[in-house]
Order: structure tokens, then sequence, then C-alpha cells
């Protein structure tokens, strides 16, 4: 049996152990899996092979280059693309030995080295080299997504201390998280890429090192990933009771009413559903009846994350604060939820929600100590008060809400003049749209429109295909438009790419409301340089208090579970991980599958 050897790293009073190398990594403290384990536990190493999984997603595609900006790319990447180590969903953040066989870092983690594995290959059976890893970073860093071009642009060096051996040197040691993010490095074929532009939309698969490998593409429709049997990861602890089925298919669809209608007809074999109005009334049905159909709900640990309007303070009506600040008082959460969403839905009101990173009550003496060198440039609200988005019972809290919201635009200069509200300066009439890609959607922006207008505010809500929104995100051509911003756990470096100032300014990034704070930049620095655990929480909670208190969204609501309805005929571990269901561990039961009439393999 192939086991886990662990990385530990201690740091006592004024001295430093040092352990050998060793295929496991962790942001804080010593990762869960020790030598004697075998696999993740929320794994089952005796899974059966084989069958289908059909998975439906709304929209299209047009490339298969999952690291560009261009296109409107195909899910399924990490199907087939592999990186030098593999996260384990049952700890904030640690990585285990998948391409490389160990990896080190010195205490004060100002570089990483990587052992390759002998026998990991790409899917033409050619090696993965140290050649390939140097030329996945710098063609990513170089060409690739902006979050690849900022996390790889750390690297100061890159040496070769042996034939299977590299090394990264930073630029900073004290962005502690970086060798862990070398370690989740995408590792791309040089040979493939020798005659061929990587920065150009595709429908060629890529060269790839993966367990499954696309077998058939249907432009916009369908693509087919299929196992690769004895694949080099296979017995590997950090693969081991993983990817399962021979067969995993995503068949896209133009909304999600028409992905719904083919998950009843069972073309569609499992389905998230996000939407407690449809959980509770459209899944009766006759196989859901007949027990054919499953509605699962699995609790997780993870944080909520942001799900709200997105504010684009690029724009001239969403540059005061002020003005942000009076949007959220045109949502009246208790109405919609008992409403449209039977009651099922919670507020969020942090960024972190459903976890410690929550910014809670007033902050702390270290939240504090962070927050201090910027106390003049940030709401003084901050300090003093528990951040909470506005909330109302009915419609007489709701007029007084909006009576707060009028005064707060009349504060940023805008007054009604000829039944239209105009800025003092002369600008307006105040209008903005909201841009949707789902149609489920439009319920919620309409609901802002109504309530905005009785302010004068005039609000159009666009719904816009997959291609137009991916282009349009973009390059940040958007009022408004409501997203997820889903963190995890151990937040670092993603950070910046959602929140910092350099990411307001480069096409490509999550800061769709265009934040220029220095002390997010800041904040986020500290995340990233955070010694242990605490260190880590109190610099989120602080960040988490600039990003409430400077109204860049319109927070909306999260559900505490995973809600999964499912034909069933899978088996899965009975473990589920912090983060959640992890369906590369589930498999088809064939006895299930045989009882529903479902058998695919």
């Amino acid at each position: 049996m192939i086991k886990f050897f662990v990385l530990l790293i201690s740091f006592l009073a004024l001295t430093v152990s040092w352990a050998e190398a060793a295929p496991a990594i962790t942001m804080h403290g010593a990762p869960k899996y020790g030598p004697n384990e075998g696999h993740f536990a929320y794994a089952n190493p005796d899974a059966p092979k084989g069958g289908r999984l059909v998975l439906g997603r709304v929209g299209s595609f047009d490339s298969l280059q999952h690291f560009i900006v261009r296109g409107a790319r195909a899910d399924g990447r990490r199907l087939s693309h592999q990186s030098l180590l593999a996260r384990a969903y049952d700890e904030p953040f640690s990585l285990y030995g998948l391409i490389a066989d160990d990896v080190s870092t010195p205490p004060d983690r100002s570089s990483v080295t990587f052992h390759l594995r002998p026998g990991a290959r790409f899917h033409d059976g050619s090696e993965i080299t140290v050649g390939d890893v140097i030329f996945s970073l710098k063609i990513l860093r170089t060409k690739g997504r902006p979050n690849h071009r900022f996390y790889y642009g750390q690297v100061a060096a890159v040496e070769r201390p042996g034939p299977r051996t590299v090394s990264f040197r930073f630029k900073d040691s004290r962005n502690r998280e970086l060798p862990l993010i070398m370690g989740m490095m995408p590792i791309l074929s040089r040979a493939w890429f020798q005659d061929r532009e990587f920065d150009r939309v595709s429908l060629t698969p890529m060269m790839s090192s993966g367990p499954y490998m696309v077998d058939k593409v249907d432009p916009g429709r369908s693509i087919h990933y299929r196992r690769i049997k004895n694949h080099w990861m296979e017995d590997l602890p950090s693969g081991k009771g993983l990817n399962n089925f021979n067969v995993i298919r995503y068949d896209y669809y133009r909304d999600d009413s028409a992905m719904l209608e083919a998950f009843k007809a069972g073309k569609v074999d499992l389905r998230v559903e996000s939407d407690p109005k449809l959980w509770a009334q459209s899944y009766d049905f006759p196989a859901w009846r007949q027990d054919k159909v499953q509605l699962m709900e699995f609790a997780n640990g993870r944080p909520a994350g942001m799900y709200a309007f997105a504010l684009n303070s690029r724009r001239a009506v969403f540059h005061d604060p002020r003005v942000r600040a009076a949007m959220a008082y045109a949502i009246d959460f208790k109405w919609l939820n008992k409403t449209l969403f039977h009651g099922a839905y919670r507020r969020t009101r942090s960024y972190f929600e459903n976890s410690e990173l929550a910014a809670t009550g007033l902050p702390s003496a270290a939240e504090r100590a962070l927050l201090a060198p910027f106390k003049d440039d940030l709401p003084s609200e901050i300090f003093t008060k528990a951040y909470a988005p506005p909330s109302a019972d009915g419609s007489g809290r709701l007029r007084r809400n909006l009576r707060t919201a009028r005064k707060l635009l009349g504060e940023a200069g805008w007054h009604i003049k000829d039944l239209k509200l105009m800025h003092e300066s002369g600008a307006g009439p105040f209008s903005f749209e909201v841009m949707l890609v789902r149609r489920g959607n439009e319920k919620l922006a309409l609901h802002l429109a109504r309530n905005l207008k009785k302010l004068g505010i005039q609000v159009m809500v666009r719904t816009v295909d997959t291609a137009q929104y991916q282009q349009r995100t973009n390059t940040y051509d958007f009022d408004a438009m409501i997203y997820w911003w889903d963190p995890s756990l151990s937040p670092g470096n993603e950070q910046a790419f959602y929140w910092g100032t350099e990411a307001a300014k480069r096409e490509g990034t999550r800061n769709y409301p265009g934040i220029q704070v220095p002390a997010i930049d800041a904040l986020v620095q500290k995340i990233s340089d955070a010694q242990d655990r605490a260190d880590l929480v109190a610099a989120v909670r602080a960040m988490d208090r600039v990003l409430q208190w400077g109204h860049y969204v319109i927070p909306l609501f999260h559900l505490k579970a995973d809600r999964i309805a499912l034909w069933d005929r899978f088996g899965r571990p009975k473990a589920t991980p912090v983060y959640g269901y992890r369906l590369e561990t589930w498999w088809e039961d064939p006895i299930k599958a045989a009882k529903i009439g479902q058998n695919r393999n």
C-alpha cells in the first residue's frame, strides 16, 4: 500500500525543526493524513468502477482551452488536467502527492521544491518532465488567465536541482501560501504546444494527464469524458476510491427550466437545486413517487459565500458609497423568502457566512490592531457597529427603509426634479441595468427594480446568453449583476484576485465591484502572511468588515446545506467532508441502476 508521508513544520521558541521532504503540505499546522493511511477518509477505496454520470449545465461552450480568458469554456477541466499536488476536502487547506511524489519548503517558505513521480504520464504515454512543469509556469504567467498571471508572477527564479526535481524561489518570502499555490498549478504538455497557439479559442482537446480524457464533443451541446483504465494515479492515496464512472458527460441546455425537464425525463442523472420553490413544488412527478428519484440534503462546514447583487463602482452612479448603501434598503428579504422561497433561506451578511471567518459583533483587539493604520480612511461604523443588511417585515417597514434610502441618496446629491431622480451636478436621470445569465434570477431583479422605482430610479433587467455574459463580466461592461463569491476555509492569495486594487484594473478578475481600497490590499497581504490559524481568522474578519461597510454588494441569502435531486442509481461513501459532498467519490450501484432500469455500463 502506498502511504502518506507528512511534511511537518513545527515552530518552537526561537528555533525551528525541519522535517525531510514528503508528499504532503498544509497551510497551517500539520496535515491530517499520516503515514498509516492509504486513502482519504471521505473516499471508499473499494468503490467499483463503471457506469455513467450525466450532468446538466445551462448555456453553451465554444472552447476546450480552459486556461485563457477568451471563449466560453466547457465544464470538466479537473477531470482531464492534473496538478503537482491534490487537495484534501476534509481539511481547510492541505495538499498531497500527485504528479509530485514529494515536496519540501524551508521554514520561511521562501521557496518550494517538488520531485516528480516516476510513471506520471500524459495521455499519449509521454512522461511528465521538469521541462513540462517549467513550461507550464512560463506560459500561464505570460498568456494565462489573470489569476494565473498574478499567482505565478510571484516566482522570482526556477532551478533544477536534479533530473526530476524543480524548485521555485519566490519574490516575497512573507507569502506563506505560495508553496501550496505552486502545488495546485496545472501541468501542461510542452511538446503538444510546440506548434500550437496557446491563447487561441479551440475545440481541439489539449494533451492532458488526468484520469479522464475528452472522448466526444458536440460543440455547444455536450462533452463526454472517458475514464482511462489503470490510470497512473488510481492507486495513489490521493486517488484511491475516486473517479469511478467510466463516462462523465455534460449536456448543455438553453435555460434552467429545460434542464429540469431533462432531469425529470431521466436524461440528466443529478441536479443541484438552489431554488427552494422548485425544491418544494417541482419534484412531485412519477419517478419520485416510485422512489426512483431521491431528494437529499448534505450538510457542510464550508463558508456559504456571498450571493449578492454586485454593484460596479466603476460606473458613475455607484461610485458614492452612500448610493450603494441606499440600494440595499430596496430589498424586502422577509417578503422574498416567504413568498418566493418557502422560508428556506437565511439572510447573508458576511462574505464568509457560516464559518468562523465571518465578522460578528464588534471587532476584536486583534482586528482593531490590523485596522488601526487605516482608521482615518475607513467608515467609522467598522469600529463601532456590527454590520447587518437592512431588514423589512412588511410594507410599513419597507416604506421606512425606502425613506432611509432616499435620505442617503439626497446626501449623495440625488434629488427628485420633474419626477426624475437627478444629481445636483446635472447628471441623471438615475438609471442602471441589471445583467443576468439565469432567467431564474429575474424575479429577484424585478423585485429590486419595483422598489427602486418608488425612489425615482429606473432599473432595466436584461438576461443575456452565456457568451455575452462571459465577455461582459471579463471586461466589467455592466452596471449591476447577480454573482456568488465562493470562498474556502483557508482564504489566501485569491482574495487579491477578488478584492485587490490591481485586480480592479485588470480584465478577467473577480473584482466585479471595482474595489480599490488600500486597507483591503494590506489585509489580503496579512491573510497570505498569517503564521497560524488565529492570525488568519483575525485578518479575514477585519477584511470582511471593510467589505461589509463598503456596501459594494446588496447581500441576498444562503442555504445551510446542499440540496441534491438524483436518480437513485448511485453509491457513495458514508463520510461527507467539511467542504460538502464530492461527486468524484461516488459510483454507479449496478443493483440500484438495474432496479430503476438505468444501468448504463
